[in-house]
C-alpha cells in the first residue's frame, strides 16, 4: 500500500523530507505554535475516505487491521477485501478484540485537529495522503471502537489513554513533525508535561 501512495502521486517521504530524531522532551519543545483555526471544516469535502490505492480492494481500514494482526486473519468473501476476524489488540486500552467490526481506525491525530492545526492550508492531495498514511504505523491505529468514540477529535490537553502515555505522547508528536502541523499553546503545555515524564523516549520521524 506505501507503494501504492507512491505511485499515485500522494506525499511520501523523499529527499526534500529530513529524517527527524530528538528527545521526547526535546521534540514536545521544538512543535511551533499557533491558534487553532477550525472554521470550514468538512471531513469528507476536505480529506475524502479510505482508499485503495493499489487496487487489490483491500482499503486503509483493511491494510492497518492486515499489518496490526497478531494471528491469521479470515474475510467476509473469497474476494478477500474485507476481513472478519484476526486478533487485534488495542494499543491505548490493551484490550484484544477477535473481530474486525469490534475495532475502528483512528486517526493518532484526528482529522478535525489536523485541519485546524495546519492542514486547511493544503493541497487536497496532501490532506488525503495524510487521511491514507500507512507509511509510517504511528499515523492510523486499530482501537476499539468505544474508546475511539471516547477520544473523538481531542489532544491530549483533554484526553489521554488509559494505557501507553508515553506512547500515546510520543506518537501525537511524531504525527504533527511528520506533516508540519502546529500546536496550540495549551496543547503544547500539555505534551511538555506529559513528555517530561518519559525521559528515556526519543522521536524518530520522516518528514513529509
Amino acid at each position: 500500500m506505501a507503494a501504492g501512495l507512491l505511485l499515485a502521486g500522494l506525499a511520501v517521504p523523499s529527499e526534500a523530507a529530513p529524517y527527524y530524531s530528538a528527545p521526547l522532551r526535546t521534540a514536545a519543545r521544538s512543535l511551533p505554535v499557533a491558534a487553532e483555526n477550525n472554521a470550514g471544516y468538512d471531513r469528507t469535502r476536505y480529506f475524502g475516505s479510505w482508499l485503495d490505492t493499489n487496487r487489490d480492494c483491500q482499503n486503509t481500514r483493511a491494510e492497518v487491521l492486515l499489518q496490526e494482526t497478531k494471528a491469521p486473519v479470515t474475510f467476509t468473501t473469497a474476494r478477500k477485501c474485507t476481513l472478519r476476524t484476526g486478533r487485534w489488540v488495542s494499543v491505548w486500552d490493551n484490550r484484544t478484540h477477535y473481530s474486525a467490526s469490534a475495532v475502528e481506525i483512528d486517526h493518532t491525530v484526528p482529522v478535525h485537529e489536523a485541519w485546524g492545526s495546519g492542514a486547511r492550508y493544503w493541497s487536497q492531495a496532501r490532506r488525503v495522503a495524510f487521511y491514507n498514511d500507512l507509511s509510517d504505523s504511528r499515523s492510523l491505529n486499530a482501537l476499539t471502537a468505544a474508546l475511539n468514540s471516547a477520544k473523538q477529535a481531542r489532544g491530549p490537553e483533554s484526553w489521554m489513554p488509559p494505557a501507553n502515555s508515553c506512547a500515546y505522547i510520543g506518537q501525537w508528536i511524531a504525527v504533527k513533525i511528520r506533516w508540519g502541523l502546529r500546536v496550540d499553546s495549551v496543547e503544547k503545555a500539555a505534551l511538555i508535561r506529559y513528555a517530561d515524564r518519559c525521559p528515556n523516549v526519543t522521536v524518530g520521524v520522516t518528514r513529509v
